[in-house]
């Protein structure tokens, strides 16, 4: 095809042909301001005087296109910039062309130019150069000749190739920036505005009607737009949650353009679309972090991660190198995922020159060795232990590495802080540790209640150590509590969406079963913060806002997706959800208390939890029990310890832990 042709010519070519297109549209509106001065009787063709004039155009105004850039611009991605260059540069060869005709007459050069002539010359040469490129640039955006004709008489004309129709949400900046994007290739055809300013709804934008949102269904029976762009990147949680509910009882699939910040700081680009994100359904809008509590424990401090590979690990350390630690501590005993999340610190403390050491150790945190030489030998400051095995039916299938990790782990990373005076430790926990029914609640609320304990004691005797040795406590604890992080491993989110792209079933356990959900950044943010707050022994908790039913989740997914629910009321739906039963050790409902009345904060978000906890003395010989019980593989003895131990803890289920099952099964 031609189009193909010319786009795969040489840059040299191109130019070349540039350069003699513009030849002849200066011959040719030099001979069109004469023939419109001197008309038909006098003039037609140019006497040899004249003959001077169309060698002495092109010689002096090619030069000032060449020199005002005329030709390194790309004519398929020709913008408003470019009219202006072209505006510019036809002016000022005109000009030098004009000067230098008058110099000639001074000089006794007799032509016959008429003033008249002059301008049109001028306007000619304008209209014939600059249209050529807009011509060129309509033809290679395809679709060209139809492409953005407004509606004529209420009834919109589409056309009929070129890409999968498309309706942009926002009418303003970011909008059209999208609809200049998607114009340039051929994957989608942009066919109407949706925008709810008065002043904008039944105009015409850039070629496009714009439709208010209480046309959308008239927008899509008259255009067929399949799926609609967000293009509201300032607009708050609460805004596109209301959009979003609006356009759920479409059949089109809803994708956005990201957040104005991710535009500004050029981490993506306008038309970088994306699925709606799912914490625009939550419609909860996150508080502004406060300044001082965010830099408290971090700034021009050495700050350790631990499980710095892991989905909130991993964002912890994000929010971390932004607040400007002297020192960062990357501690995980995943080895791809250190190398990932390393990776990416270094390239971002290269891009913003940030002066931050960055140290990527692989280790465990069950390696008390490991652990307290990483402290002792970089003077640690600030421990954020984020390593835990954290999905409900992995750990009730495997109890012993789940208390060796979360437990024992945890006692091990306190110890190592207490022995190389760290001064502060935060340990992120969770809602599953309240009120317990599987065994990965009840091992993240015993290690809470390690921490309590070693907060309470100014000089305890460490576990390991000989009965006569205590180590002086420097360290000041602090706990925070969260309920389900959005898109974190484990998540339903990542889940759902797999199974919608796959045609379906989406599965889920219970009918009526809710969660608390926070975005990943939002709950990091909130952890630096609330450990920042504590005094020691402190138990923090979150504000989740709302419990989502994750059967509305699940619906509200589909139909962004562009589908339908398939169920008795519609049987010709899309996509099935199927209740496939509480999984092992799983709750219908999440609590974020054991206690009442949590005292509230400094911070609007966190509260703090008033809740009863073992002391050091009574927990010690509880925990060597429990060591003794998992060497000797007792699970029997271990869910003895958890029921006496772990207030409120009441197993949904029997032990099913897969080791434990066979044996009894010989």
């Amino acid at each position: 095809m031609l189009k193909e042709r010319l786009i795969n010519l040489s840059h040299n070519q191109k130019r070349l042909l540039q350069i003699s297109a513009d030849v002849v549209l200066i011959w040719a509106a030099l001979w069109m301001a004469l023939f419109l001065r001197l008309g038909t009787d006098s003039w037609l063709l140019p006497d040899s005087s004249q003959m001077w004039l169309f060698v002495l155009a092109p010689l002096l105004a090619i030069p000032v296109y060449v020199k005002l850039g005329m030709y390194r611009a790309v004519m398929r991605y020709f913008g408003n910039e470019a009219l202006l260059t072209i505006t510019k540069a036809v002016s000022i060869g005109f000009f030098v062309f004009v000067g230098a005709i008058l110099l000639g007459r001074d000089l006794g050069w007799e032509v016959l130019f008429p003033r008249s002539a002059i301008f049109n010359f001028w306007w000619l040469s304008l209209f014939l150069i600059g249209g050529l490129r807009l011509a060129v640039r309509e033809y290679f955006m395809g679709d060209w000749l139809t492409a953005g004709l407004p509606a004529v008489r209420g009834v919109d004309k589409t056309p009929q190739e070129g890409g999968m129709p498309v309706a942009i949400y926002g009418a303003g900046a970011a909008g059209n920036q999208l609809l200049a994007s998607l114009r340039v290739g051929r994957l989608y055809r942009p066919l109407a505005f949706v925008d709810d300013d008065a002043s904008l709804v039944g105009r015409s934008i850039a070629g496009l009607p714009v439709y208010s949102s209480r046309q959308i269904a008239q927008m899509l029976e008259r255009t067929g737009v399949q799926e609609v762009f967000l293009a509201i990147p300032s607009a708050t949680r609460s805004e596109r949650q209301v959009i979003l509910a609006n356009l759920q009882r479409f059949p089109v699939h809803v994708r956005t353009i990201p957040g104005i910040m991710d535009i500004a700081s050029g981490k993506v680009k306008v038309d970088d679309l994306q699925e709606v994100d799912i914490a625009d359904l939550l419609g909860r809008d996150p508080v502004p972090p406060v300044d001082d509590l965010f830099a408290r424990c971090i700034r021009d401090q050495v700050v350790m991660v631990t499980g710095a590979g892991g989905s909130i690990g991993s964002e912890l350390c994000r929010q971390i190198i932004n607040n400007q630690p002297k020192t960062l501590i990357l501690y995980e005993h995943n080895e791809f995922g250190l190398y990932a999340i390393h990776s990416e610190l270094q390239g971002w403390i290269r891009a913003q020159k940030l002066d931050v050491l960055l140290l990527p150790i692989l280790g465990s945190i069950r390696n008390r060795t490991r652990l307290e030489d990483t402290m002792c030998a970089w003077g640690v400051q600030t421990v954020y232990h984020a390593a835990a095995y954290k999905h409900v039916p992995m750990v009730e299938h495997n109890i012993a590495e789940g208390i060796h990790n979360n437990v024992f782990g945890t006692l091990k990373v306190a110890q190592a802080a207490i022995r190389c005076n760290v001064p502060n430790c935060v340990l992120i926990s969770t809602d599953k540790a309240v009120r317990p029914t599987n065994v990965m609640g009840a091992t993240k609320r015993l290690a809470e209640m390690v921490l309590q304990a070693l907060s309470s004691e100014q000089a305890p005797r460490l576990l390991g150590d000989d009965a006569s040795v205590s180590q002086v406590n420097r360290t000041r604890f602090t706990m925070v509590r969260f309920g389900n992080v959005l898109g974190s491993s484990g998540s339903v989110i990542p889940l759902f969406r797999e199974q919608i792209r796959r045609g379906g079933p989406i599965t889920v356990t219970h009918p009526d079963i809710t969660r608390y959900f926070m975005t990943i950044p939002e709950a990091a943010q909130l952890v630096i913060q609330a450990g920042s707050m504590g005094q020691g022994g402190d138990v923090f908790v979150l504000d989740m806002g709302e419990p989502v039913t994750i059967t509305d989740l699940a619906r509200k997914m589909v139909m962004l997706s562009g589908l339908s629910v398939r169920d008795e009321t519609n049987p010709n739906g899309d996509i099935a959800i199927t209740f496939s039963g509480l999984r092992p050790g799983e709750k219908l409902y999440e609590e974020l208390l054991i206690g009442d009345n949590p005292e509230t904060t400094q911070h609007p978000k966190i509260h703090r939890a008033n809740e009863v906890f073992v002391p050091w003395a009574e927990l010690h010989p509880i925990l060597l029990t429990l060591q003794d019980a998992l060497n000797e593989d007792d699970y029997e003895t271990i869910r003895a310890l958890l029921l006496s131990t772990v207030q409120g803890y009441q197993p949904s289920n029997g032990i099913v832990d897969l080791i434990y099952e066979k044996r009894n099964s010989q």
